[in-house]
């Protein structure tokens, strides 16, 4: 007797709610979630605002990340730096998530000539690692947070595609479609009501490896001054202004933003491989 979708799915929330690393993650991610919606009411300085009289300084009671070396405060430039960074890399995620699931979609339900040529161009793609191709187009589009999403998700699309394709060609054979052709239903009808429900597991999960990966794309773009422009804090920004700094000692300008990436990487890991544990089981 098959069980109720509805159970199911009530069944795998109660064990994501259940698991330690689920909720560690959750927690760190809404801190941040926190920081990028309301921090520009509690943030301790503006984050733009240059003090030539307090350049470099040591964490204290006034500044608890020290200053950098224009005199800005870091903990204020370390949470509204999630601003931005939470907005282009869940947007790419997302965006990429939906164009890999139509094209692995797609690719796995026709096969044949479609499959072939898609594939060959998706493999033309994914011969260069993520972050050159999106550099490459940055540079050629110019930066900006819609080139970001776009290009991020873009390429993201084209690895998610794969995931989906192979989900998709395994419930192709199986009798349910064969029934829904039987009825006359159409590819696109088959395709977005018949299977996409039953893959629905591996996309959840892509998406959130995927998300992890845009996070860390974002900020190296950043770092090489094609992501977030500045004045604008950023996280992978402020720590190309200022890790040469590390050798004088300086080393709080640096610390407190990579901590800070880090630290939302973790909990984006930590959630998807509980997400993982429960859905792919």
């Amino acid at each position: 007797m098959a069980v109720p979708a509805g159970r199911v799915r009530r069944e795998q929330l109660r064990l994501l709610v259940r698991s330690k690393s689920f909720v560690v993650g959750a927690a760190i991610l809404l801190l941040w979630v926190v920081c990028a919606v309301f921090g520009g009411v509690f943030r301790p300085y503006n984050p733009t605002a240059q003090n030539l009289l307090a350049i470099n300084q040591a964490p204290s009671a006034a500044h608890p990340f020290g200053t950098d070396n224009l005199g800005r405060d870091v903990l204020s430039r370390v949470i509204l730096g999630s601003r931005d960074i939470l907005i282009v890399a869940p947007s790419a995620a997302l965006l990429g998530t939906i164009l890999g699931t139509i094209l692995g979609l797609v690719q796995g339900y026709f096969r044949g000539w479609v499959d072939s040529v898609t594939g060959r161009v998706v493999d033309a793609f994914l011969a260069l690692p993520v972050v050159i191709v999106a550099f490459l187009i940055i540079v050629a589009a110019g930066p900006s947070v819609p080139t970001l999403v776009v290009v991020i998700g873009f390429t993201f699309a084209l690895v998610i595609s794969r995931t989906v394709r192979t989900a998709v060609l395994q419930e192709r054979e199986l009798d349910y479609i064969a029934a829904a052709r039987l009825r006359g239903e159409g590819a696109a009808h088959t395709m977005f009501v018949e299977m996409l429900p039953n893959v629905l597991g591996p996309i959840i999960v892509e998406f959130t490896v995927r998300l992890g990966y845009a996070i860390f794309t974002v900020a190296t773009l950043s770092f090489l001054g094609f992501g977030i422009q500045p004045p604008t804090p950023d996280w992978g920004a402020d720590i190309y202004a200022t890790y040469n700094y590390v050798s004088a000692g300086y080393w709080w300008e640096t610390l407190f933003p990579a901590l800070a990436i880090a630290s939302l990487i973790t909990a984006i890991n930590l959630i998807g491989d509980s997400v993982e544990s429960v859905i792919i089981q």
